[in-house]
Parts: structure tokens; C-alpha cells; sequence
């Protein structure tokens, strides 16, 4: 990766939290978006806008504006800059999702309560695999494997065939993303020691599992990489989803 690149990401990782525990904050964060806690998450994050994490604090955001929380509206420009700033994939359609809400923009798109953990996971799978599907009634997402077991176990309750009305097929895109991820991380790290040592794990055949065993050697390094993977994962299933013509929505219970 060029030298300047890797100065922006570092720019980019010097909104991280520094003062409050990372999985802490993303495990309260978590709880507040899904009881609709619009207080909560504004207060969540008034403290701190984690570069690993605007994913999750635009999607909260949505939701806080949405409860007409105190606070939201000024935190929703906020995340806007920041991930207009950051650039990544994903981003500009959260930013865009936060006009929305802020009533700042029309909605072109339909929208859809799904998970996006689960909507990228699938999208994550080996390129080639047999695409999965997505229920656009219920946001409910099956992957090809979880289908054909379904099936194998006598399930009655299968999903349609896609048909682009309910059901829409969601072709595995492959591990190339995830390893970029890995790359891009590193780069971020100040401590460049751990930096050198990531990045020789990476190389050649076997990368993720070396990566992640090396990565248990210091806990807050893994502590960040998992809140910055999932952010990236999360990025990309939601501009795939933009793609085709929708927007997640908050999905209770």
C-alpha cells in the first residue's frame, strides 16, 4: 500500500476511541439501537465517533432520528462528514440514509428490515458458491448451504425462487474484500513492530488463520480489528443492497 494511503488511514484511525473500552462501547451501542434508545445513543455517541465503527453509529443514528432523540440531529452531520470523509464502500449510501432521515433528502429507495451482518456474511462466501436469497418481505436472508440442509432435513419452510418481487438472489462475492480488510487494518496500527509481524502473517495461503492467531497476541489490536472488519462488512453489504434497489431498515425482535 503507498505511504500516503497509509498516512490517511492513520489519520482516519485517530477518531478511534481511546478513553472508553472498545467492545464495551459497541456491546452498549448495540443494545441501545436495538431497544430504539434514541437517548442512549446519542449519548453513546456524543463521547466519541470511532473511525472503526461509523457503520454501526450512522445505522444507531438512523434510528435515534427516527425517536426525534435530542441531540440526533446535530450527531447525524457529524457522521455524515466523517463518512463522507472516510470514503469507504458503504459509506455515501449510509451518508445518503442519514439525509433521509434527517427529512434532507427524498427516499428512492424501498426498504427492507434486514440484518446486514447477515446479508454480508452471505455476500462473503466463496466466490463460485450457489447464491443464497434474501426475502424482501421479511429481511430474513438464507444462504445456499442453509437451504440445501433445510431441504435435506425435510424443512417445508424453504425460501422461493428468486424472482426480484420477493425474492432476490444474493450471489457470494468471494474473500477478496475481507483480504483487502486485513491490509487496510494494518496500516493503521501505530505500533510498528505488530504492524510488520501482521503483515508477514498475511502472506501466502492459510492468511486469516494466521492473521487471527496472531492477532489473540494483543487484545486490543483484536479488539479494534474486529470492530474495523465488521464495519467494512456491513459497508459493503449495504451498498450492495443500495445496488439493487434498497435500504435496511431497523428489524425488531
Amino acid at each position: 500500500m503507498p505511504a500516503r494511503e497509509r498516512v490517511l488511514l492513520r489519520e482516519q484511525a485517530s477518531t478511534r476511541l481511546v478513553d472508553v473500552d472498545l467492545e464495551e462501547w459497541r456491546r452498549q451501542l448495540r443494545v441501545a439501537t436495538h431497544g430504539a434508545d434514541g437517548p442512549s445513543i446519542v449519548s453513546a455517541l456524543s463521547a466519541k465517533l470511532p473511525g472503526e465503527c461509523l457503520q454501526a453509529a450512522g445505522a444507531a443514528l438512523v434510528v435515534a432520528l427516527g425517536r426525534e432523540a435530542p441531540g440526533a440531529l446535530e450527531m447525524a452531520e457529524r457522521c455524515c462528514a466523517a463518512l463522507h470523509a472516510r470514503g469507504d464502500t458503504g459509506d455515501d449510501e449510509l451518508a445518503a440514509e442519514l439525509e433521509v432521515a434527517m427529512g434532507r433528502a427524498p427516499d428512492g429507495l424501498a426498504p427492507v428490515p434486514v440484518d446486514l451482518e447477515e446479508l454480508g456474511q452471505v455476500l462473503g462466501e466463496s466466490f463460485g458458491a450457489d447464491a443464497g436469497v434474501l426475502d424482501l418481505e421479511t429481511g430474513e436472508v438464507w444462504s445456499a448451504a442453509v437451504i440445501e440442509n433445510a431441504r435435506d432435513a425435510g424443512i417445508e419452510e424453504l425460501p422461493g425462487e428468486p424472482d426480484g418481487e420477493r425474492w432476490l438472489a444474493v450471489w457470494p462475492e468471494g474473500s477478496d474484500d475481507a483480504y483487502r480488510d486485513m491490509g487496510d487494518f494494518i496500516a493503521t496500527l501505530d505500533d510498528p513492530a505488530i504492524a510488520d509481524r501482521l503483515s508477514i502473517a498475511i502472506d501466502g495461503k492459510g492468511a486469516f488463520r494466521r492473521f487471527r492467531d496472531l492477532l489473540n497476541r494483543w487484545p486490543d489490536v483484536a479488539t479494534r480489528w474486529y470492530a474495523f472488519s465488521d464495519d467494512r462488512q456491513i459497508g459493503r453489504a449495504r451498498a450492495w443492497l443500495a445496488d439493487a434497489g434498497y435500504r435496511p431498515v431497523f428489524r425488531s425482535g
